[in-house]
């Protein structure tokens, strides 16, 4: 609720400070007086359109500082922390407004500076002004529908139908997103098998290239190594060759008695060489039975080469990378083949959060409508002790074309006036007397369960007066009983209700008109209230009505 409202330089105001308190806060004062400079003021602190011409005559700028206490606001909490504009365990806000002569002006939450959207949408949190020459959050399609969810306690149900619709929205999203993609994967898919079974049949294995090259180096070098090797052979086997030399060697040191160490590990070595000898003959020959081959090899190594070649080529990569490549092509095929199984996944999901969403908004629709029949019936017994018995409030729930996050339905308030007239919307409704009415109406009647915990009248009883006017009152105190009320009034019926008493003077010199306001003490009050009953304030009987009249209370 408003706890302290401090007004510096505004209008006909130099230096107010405020202090308000839970209840009904009435503010009075002669015609012209300035009683709803206060509103105004707090209205720029929530706000409101700015106009350099609210600056004080003579000064450059102008400055509101509206307190509140925040301590059983949960919601406007939760959105002080989602901005990064208070700590988690702070209780109370200030709001404020700079505005500057020239017409700019600045915004500020807990000393931070923000935007004027910001100001605005923490405000309609925390003030509820109903004014008839503005437009009144009553008016409001989304003001409507709360109030009706507050008063037959589905806040929490209609919080699940948004996040039912916020959970659906978002795979139908993802979904559509797929099913966009749709021809480009399938033109992709298309290419990645053709490429994958490509590959597939080329089935290139590892290190296959190296050798393959290896050996067409070999295949190609055949004759020269078949004749190099045939000559190689010859001279080891051939008569005179190395092996019969080494054996004539061996045999003249074995013919030799009590040989040397020398000679005996000579014999030794000549030995060894006649062994390796015969086997690099051995492998000579192996050399030469393969070559026999070589014209039939080669043609097919080449053509196998070709082949890899021929697709690297494709792919305009090395074919050192072939390999690489039929890997990360198969995983990406792999993928794609999965994107089938994906969005039939993401249809099931979605079928399934639709019926999720359809359920909780039909069940949200059922209770509305038996909340709506309660409120109607509330309200218009409001309206016909506010001397509107003709008038009938009616509560619509028309259904929409399209899912929203809201429910199925739109809602809303309707009223006729006068008897045998069709209901209108609440915005049609030409006289502000009968709005602000018609408002308190409603608001008396949901006030146990709405969220906004100040709640401010500028001339609601306007056009009433009599026994009314005493209604008026009776059902602002009530108001005020469950919350915090400020308001405008000309009434002393409404005035004489009044947990605090605000009262407006004006006055005059030669410097400006300056306006003052300030809270009436007991008696005080008792002379105001004589005063707006058109009675002498100093006559006994006035006197005498005033304190009857507050006694009544």
């Amino acid at each position: 609720m408003l706890t302290h409202l401090h007004i510096s330089n505004f209008t006909l105001v130099d230096v107010l400070d405020l202090e308000l308190g839970k209840g009904l806060t009435t503010v009075t004062g002669e015609t012209g007086a300035g009683k709803s400079i206060m509103l105004d003021a707090l209205s720029l602190a929530l706000g409101a359109r700015a106009d350099g011409d609210k600056v004080r005559q003579g000064c450059k700028k102008a400055d509101v500082h509206a307190s509140f206490d925040i301590s059983k606001l949960k919601h406007a909490k939760k959105w002080l922390q989602d901005n990064e504009l208070t700590d988690e365990d702070e209780d109370e806000c200030l709001l404020r407004r700079v505005l500057a002569a020239d017409g700019r002006s600045r915004s500020y939450i807990n000393g931070c500076t923000v935007t004027l959207q910001q100001l605005r949408q923490l405000g309609g949190m925390l003030v509820d002004v109903h004014s008839q020459h503005e437009h009144q959050s009553l008016l409001k399609a989304s003001t409507q529908r709360r109030l009706l969810d507050e008063f037959g306690g589905l806040s929490a149900l209609a919080k699940q139908v948004r996040d039912a619709h916020r959970d659906w929205l978002t795979v139908a999203d993802k979904l559509n997103e797929v099913r966009s993609q749709s021809d480009e994967l399938n033109a992709r898919f298309q290419l990645l098998s053709y490429q994958v079974d490509e590959l597939n049949q080329l089935g290139l294995a590892d290190d296959e290239l190296q050798a393959l090259e290896e050996e067409q180096q070999t295949l190609a070098n055949a004759d020269h190594i078949q004749q190099n090797s045939q000559a190689l052979v010859n001279l080891c086997a051939d008569e005179g060759g190395l092996l019969e030399q080494l054996h004539q060697g061996l045999h003249l040191l074995k013919q030799l008695p009590n040989k040397p160490k020398h000679l005996s590990e000579a014999e030794e070595l000549l030995r060894s060489a006649q062994v390796q000898i015969q086997e690099a003959q051995s492998e000579i020959e192996r050399q030469l039975d393969s070559d026999s081959d070589a014209e039939l090899r080669l043609p097919e190594v080449e053509a196998r080469l070709s082949a890899i070649y021929e697709v690297a080529r494709k792919h305009r990569l090395a074919p050192e990378q072939l390999a690489e490549l039929h890997h990360n092509l198969n995983a990406e095929l792999a993928g794609l083949q999965s994107g089938d199984a994906q969005l039939e996944e993401l249809e099931q999901k979605e079928k399934s959060l639709a019926q999720a969403w359809q359920t909780l908004a039909d069940e949200l629709s059922q209770r509305r409508q038996f909340a709506a029949s309660r409120l109607e019936k509330a309200v218009n017994s409001k309206l016909s002790e506010l001397a509107m018995e003709h008038a009938r409030c009616k509560i619509e729930l028309n259904p929409l074309s399209e899912p929203s996050a809201t429910g199925a339905e739109s809602i809303d308030f309707l009223i006729s006036t006068n008897p045998g007239q069709p209901a209108k919307a609440l915005v049609k409704i030409a006289s502000g007397g009968e709005l602000s009415r018609i408002s308190l109406a409603i608001q008396v009647v949901t006030a146990l369960t709405s969220t906004t915990p100040t709640i401010i009248f500028d001339e609601v009883d306007v056009g009433v007066g009599g026994t009314t006017g005493d209604v008026v009152g009776r059902l602002l105190r009530e108001l005020g009983d469950s919350g915090q009320v400020v308001c405008v009034t000309h009434l002393a019926q409404v005035a004489s209700k009044a947990h605090q008493h605000l009262y407006v003077n004006k006055e005059v010199s030669k410097k400006g008109a300056l306006s003052t306001l300030r809270n009436l003490n007991k008696e005080e009050k008792v002379q105001e209230i004589a005063r707006m009953m058109g009675g002498d304030t100093g006559s006994r009987q006035s006197l005498a009505h005033a304190r009857e009249m507050l006694k009544a209370v």
